[in-house]
């Protein structure tokens, strides 16, 4: 494995297109790649999220929150100079994706070297006890994938809650009902105190088993900085690809499977679906706007949908989940 040193980048923008090239670009045939990144204060929304609906729109402007769509499913995160971000780059082998505690092992094994007792949990967090410190995301594209994830070292937790919206459905199940209350620095769990660097140097440490100026590397080179500038001009400071369209709708069906949450957008005329978008926070390794396609201009009958779905693999979409289920979400009773 190589680590990327993303040369003190905090702009979320240039850092989310250093993972996209690494993972469309690099060879892949036997290395895999280590990229560390510390955003600026930012919300880094999931592939498939409604933005206007993750984010406190009114705060954002007034602190000049970055809002990034990333291409990985999930929910939306608050990044912050506090906050340490991960992403092991590496090929597809059809049995990691979904797979985070092959990724988070190494950073629960680095943690617990400094005191903090952390575990995977859930589907996709780290927690100290009850208090979330990490979440984790994947996306997966022809044989290759990354897995990363957030390492809340000192971040300021009031913005964590100030800045974003809780989604109701999320916290249907859990006896915790706030973003804020859920969450906790690692800082707060350590034996002894250290700075951002020396905790980003003992997992470097951890993981390749040599001192951090040790550490092999790939360098990026010129002509990839040309590449990566390209990718953030056109995808993550692209407003229609951070925002996009809310589509119109008059039926909206929401509800949190073992996958995540799936929100159905539809919109119902004479008894057609017009239009529909799939909002949500799971992982797929397909695009969830290819089932949407599949589904629009049908009649809103469950044969009908029934018959659209024949065939179609819902857990490359979704997750595992059944087609029983996802039927059952479009003609929801509210």
């Amino acid at each position: 494995m190589l680590f990327i040193d993303n040369q003190g980048i905090n702009d979320p923008r240039i850092n989310l297109a250093i993972e996209e090239f690494v993972l469309r670009h690099l060879p892949m045939d036997g290395d895999s790649y280590l990229l560390f990144y510390i955003n600026e204060p930012s919300i880094i929304i999931g592939k498939h999220q409604n933005t206007v609906e993750e984010i406190n729109a009114e705060y954002v402007k007034e602190n000049g929150i970055h809002v990034v769509r990333r291409l990985s499913g999930g929910g939306a995160v608050y990044h912050d100079l506090g906050n340490l971000n991960f992403s092991f780059l590496t090929q597809d082998d059809g049995q990691s994706f979904h797979n985070f505690r092959k990724f988070t092992e190494p950073m629960t094994e680095a943690l617990r070297e400094l005191g903090v007792e952390a575990e995977l949990s859930g589907r996709n967090d780290l927690q100290v006890g009850e208090k979330k410190i990490s979440g984790n995301a994947q996306f997966s594209t022809r044989g290759r994938m990354f897995s990363h994830g957030t390492l809340m070292f000192d971040s300021e937790l009031d913005n964590v809650h100030s800045a974003l919206k809780a989604n109701p459905e999320k916290f249907k199940s859990k006896s915790t009902k706030s973003v804020r209350s859920r969450v906790a620095n690692i800082s707060e769990f350590m034996n002894e105190k250290l700075t951002l660097q020396e905790f980003k140097d003992n997992i470097l440490r951890h993981i390749f088993k040599v001192e951090p100026n040790e550490v092999p590397q790939y360098v990026l080179t010129e002509e990839d900085w040309k590449k990566i500038h390209e990718i953030s001009e056109e995808r993550y400071r692209n407003w229609d690809w951070n925002y996009g369209q809310s589509p119109e709708y008059n039926v909206k069906h929401a509800k949190k499977f073992s996958v995540g949450i799936i929100d159905l957008r539809m919109d119902v005329k004479n008894g057609h679906i017009e239009d529909i978008t799939i909002f949500g926070d799971f992982f797929g390794v397909g695009d969830a706007s290819e089932v949407a396609d599949l589904l629009r201009g049908k009649r809103y009958e469950e044969s009908e949908i029934r018959a659209a779905l024949d065939g179609v693999n819902l857990k490359h979409y979704f997750g595992n989940i059944e087609t029983d289920d996802f039927v059952g979400l479009v003609f929801l009773e509210d």
